[in-house]
């Protein structure tokens, strides 16, 4: 049987993009770098000005959680592999087997392996970051699996760290491992390709469900617009439509498959991170603000009196089972004083696949990136966005 490894090598050396393709590179490029640049004054960003340009990019692209998401594979695939084409010069073609290759493998890592309480994001992102650098430099297939194989001592990364400083930078960690991996096979480093392979059975995935055919990226990005964790998305989308007076509400009833849940691990949070992976938070701030945007996940939101006093008004009864974040339907009742019950439920937030964001929500989701900042999202390139991303997040060396 051909090993993993080189079934996506061949592959990603193969790749064609068609227009659909570019469309969706585009569209990547422009949606991660306005999130990168929105974090361009964040904590986590400055602590991690020393790290090399793709992983401090894809640090700051990550911090804000407000990058895409794929969802079968529940991998933040631009986040890794923007920055990782930029870094290398790469381009739209290096970016979309760099996606292609990590939309596959995180696939085959499965919701097991997620529910495991590993960062698949990390994961199969180090693996897809050698492969989309290896494309970008130019190496043949044989050598894009070597890459790949280099990269797995790097391909780790666990949900505890949701909610701290780690889960940005184990990203930015994943970055550095792939474009490392692929500057050493272009060096000559050798390594054994079926590596991929075991470490997939090692860490809970399937080799045999590897599939290169179909799209370049299967079944999609999914786009965020609001700056939180996924799982928040389709709560907040349910409950901000239901113009309820937070100071009247007493209890928030929310009903959803266990699956939905698993990276919220947070359900008294105590500052804005935290805050981004808080079922109860999310409740809270989707009644309490009219967007629940930047703002609403600072600490100083998370620490509001009201917020606390709806957090503990939350109660949440889980479905067993399911095997992704949107799987079921949410179910939601806000109980008021005067006796009146709220209901709303919601399958596909938008900005999900089913659900695409429209040019009009993109377009509001870009220019809240870079409010203050003199461009305009319409001109980024592949060719220009890095010289934007070391002008306004250079690397600090002391």
């Amino acid at each position: 049987m051909t090993s993993v490894a080189v079934t996506l090598a061949e592959w990603a050396a193969g790749l064609e993009p068609d227009r659909e393709d570019l469309e969706l590179a585009h569209r990547s490029l422009m949606d991660t770098v306005a999130v990168t640049l929105a974090a361009r004054e964040h904590r986590v960003t400055r602590l991690a000005g020393a790290l090399p340009d793709g992983a401090r990019w894809a640090v700051a692209g990550h911090v804000l959680d407000f990058d895409d998401l794929h969802m079968p594979s529940t991998t933040h695939v631009s986040v890794v592999c923007v920055p990782t084409a930029l870094a290398v010069d790469g381009g739209a073609r290096a970016y979309l087997a760099a996606a292609g290759v990590m939309a596959r493998l995180g696939t085959a890592l499965g919701w097991r392996h997620y529910a495991a309480g590993w960062h698949a994001t990390c994961t199969a992102g180090a693996p897809a970051a050698a492969a989309g650098a290896a494309v970008a430099l130019g190496l043949p297939a044989e050598r894009i699996a070597t890459a790949m194989a280099l990269a797995v001592p790097a391909a780790g990364g666990v949900q505890r760290a949701f909610g701290t400083d780690a889960k940005s930078l184990q990203v930015g960690f994943a970055v550095e491992a792939g474009l490392r991996a692929a500057r050493l096979a272009a060096a000559g480093a050798q390594a054994d390709p079926s590596a991929l392979d075991v470490w997939l059975g090692l860490v809970g995935g399937d080799p045999s469900a590897v599939d290169p055919s179909g799209p370049t990226v299967p079944n999609g990005l999914a786009i965020k617009l609001y700056p939180c964790c996924y799982a928040l998305q389709r709560p907040i989308s349910a409950l901000s439509g239901l113009a309820a007076d937070p100071a009247a509400v007493r209890r928030i009833v929310l009903r959803t498959p266990e699956a939905t849940v698993v990276p919220l691990i947070h359900h008294r949070p105590e500052s804005g991170l935290q805050g981004k992976f808080s079922l109860e938070y999310a409740a809270a701030a989707a009644l309490l603000d009219s967007y629940a945007g930047f703002g609403s996940f600072t600490d100083e939101a998370v620490r509001r009196a009201e917020a606390r006093r709806l957090v503990g008004a939350v109660e949440t009864k889980l479905d067993p089972g399911g095997d992704w974040l949107l799987d079921g339907e949410l179910e939601a009742e806000v109980h008021t004083a005067d006796g009146a019950v709220l209901r709303t439920r919601q399958k596909y937030p938008p900005g999900s696949p089913a659900r695409p964001p429209t040019p009009d929500q993109l377009a509001a989701k870009l220019a809240d990136c870079v409010a203050g900042l003199n461009t305009d999202p319409a001109a980024w390139t592949w060719e220009n966005a890095a010289d934007m991303l070391r002008r306004w997040l250079p690397c600090q060396t002391n």
